[in-house]
C-alpha cells in the first residue's frame, strides 16, 4: 500500500511539473532509500527523484547541487522539485557511469580507465581550487567525532556478524579512544568541499562535454566541510572496484603536483587516516545493508574494502587503530560466513 500510494505521489508530482504524457521506468535504486525513475516524452528525457521522507531530505541535494552549478561543474540542473514530499525532477545526464564506461567491451575512445581517472581527479583540483567558495555556508564539517560516530559501524555492526556477539563497552570505548589518538596527528588544512561518495558509480562519463564539465556529478547530498583529501581518496581507494596500485600513484602524483600540495608527507597522513575511517564505516554498513535492510548485494565487496582498511592501518599514523583492530578483529574474523 505504501509503494502504491507513493507512485501516486509521484505521478502527481511529474503531472504538475509539466510531464504527464511520458512514459516512466525505473532508472536505479541505491543503497538508501531514494529511487530513480526515467521519463521520456519524444526525444525529451529527464529523471524523477523519489526520496521518501523523514527516511530522506531533499534539500542537501538541491542545495549542494545548485552550488556545484554556480562554480561550473556538471551536477544534475534542477527541473522541478516538491522537497516537502521528497520528489525532485533532474536533467538527465544519460547512463554513462565510469563503471559502465570502463566495463563496456570495447571501452569507448577516451573512456579508458586512466583518462576516465584524471578527469575525475581534475575535478577535485578544480574543486578545491575554488578555495573558501568551494564550501556553502553553513555546511556541517566532516571530522573529529563525526568522523568517529561513522566509524563505529565497524564495532557496532561488523563485529556482532563476525564474532557472534555485541561488542562490549570496553570494545566500543577503546575503538573510540584510538580513533582520537589517530586524529591528534591528522594535519591541519584548509577545509574544503567534501562530497563524500566520490567514485565509479557516482561519476558520470558526458563526452559531448569538455574539459572538468565532461565529469557529471552524483550522489552528493551527504556533502560537507572537510579535508581535500578524502575525495581523492574515495576515488581511488574504491569499495567496488580493484584499481591498479600504479594508477592509484598515478592519480595522487597528479593531484598533489596540480593542486601545489606543499606537504605531501602530510597530504598521505591524511589519506590514510580518512581511508581508514572510510573502510571501517564501510565494512559495517555492507553488513548493516545486509541484516537490517536485505541487501546482500554488498558482501562480495568485503574482502576488497579490508585489503584497503588494511593498507591503510599499515600507516604509522594508524598505529593505535591498528592495535585495536589486531586484537579485536584478526585476521581470521576478517572473512564474513554469511
Amino acid at each position: 500500500m505504501v509503494d502504491a500510494q507513493r507512485s501516486v505521489q509521484r505521478q502527481q508530482f511529474v503531472r504538475q511539473a509539466g510531464w504527464a504524457d511520458a512514459a516512466e521506468s525505473l532508472l536505479a535504486g541505491d543503497a538508501s532509500f531514494r529511487r530513480y525513475y526515467r521519463l521520456r516524452r519524444g526525444g525529451q528525457t529527464a529523471v524523477a527523484m523519489d526520496a521518501p521522507p523523514p527516511q530522506e531530505d531533499v534539500r542537501p541535494f538541491v542545495a549542494i547541487g545548485r552550488h556545484l552549478h554556480a562554480l561550473g561543474f556538471s551536477a544534475p540542473a534542477i527541473l522541478a522539485e516538491d522537497a516537502d514530499n521528497g520528489f525532485l525532477l533532474l536533467e538527465d545526464l544519460g547512463d554513462a557511469t565510469y563503471a559502465r564506461v570502463m566495463n563496456a567491451q570495447p571501452v569507448p575512445v577516451g573512456g579508458d580507465e586512466a583518462s576516465l581517472y584524471a578527469l575525475a581527479t581534475d575535478v577535485l583540483v578544480a574543486l578545491h581550487g575554488h578555495g573558501p567558495r568551494a564550501v556553502p555556508s553553513g555546511l556541517a564539517a566532516y571530522d573529529g567525532d563525526a568522523l568517529i560516530d561513522a566509524a563505529m559501524l565497524l564495532p557496532e555492526w561488523y563485529m556482532p556478524a563476525s564474532a557472534g556477539r555485541v561488542a562490549s563497552e570496553e570494545e566500543t570505548a577503546s575503538y573510540r579512544a584510538a580513533w582520537r589518538d589517530v586524529l591528534r596527528s591528522m594535519p591541519a588544512e584548509p577545509e574544503t568541499l567534501v562530497l563524500r561518495d566520490f567514485h565509479q558509480d557516482n561519476l558520470m562519463w558526458l563526452h559531448g562535454r569538455s574539459d572538468i564539465q565532461a565529469c557529471g556529478l552524483l550522489d552528493f547530498q551527504d556533502a560537507q566541510r572537510g579535508h581535500a583529501a578524502y575525495d581523492l581518496m574515495s576515488l581511488i581507494e574504491d569499495a567496488r572496484r580493484d584499481i591498479d596500485p600504479t594508477l592509484r600513484a598515478a592519480m595522487l602524483d597528479r593531484y598533489v603536483a596540480s593542486a601545489g600540495v606543499g606537504d605531501r608527507a602530510g597530504f598521505e597522513a591524511a589519506f590514510a587516516i580518512l581511508g581508514a575511517q572510510r573502510h571501517a564505516r564501510v565494512i559495517g554498513l555492507f553488513v548493516r545493508l545486509l541484516q537490517r535492510d536485505g541487501k546482500p548485494i554488498y558482501l562480495p565487496h568485503l574482502p576488497r574494502v579490508w585489503r584497503l582498511f588494511e593498507r591503510s592501518l599499515a600507516h604509522p599514523a594508524l598505529t593505535p587503530l591498528r592495535h585495536w583492530v589486531d586484537r579485536h578483529v584478526p585476521p581470521a574474523k576478517r572473512v564474513l560466513a554469511i
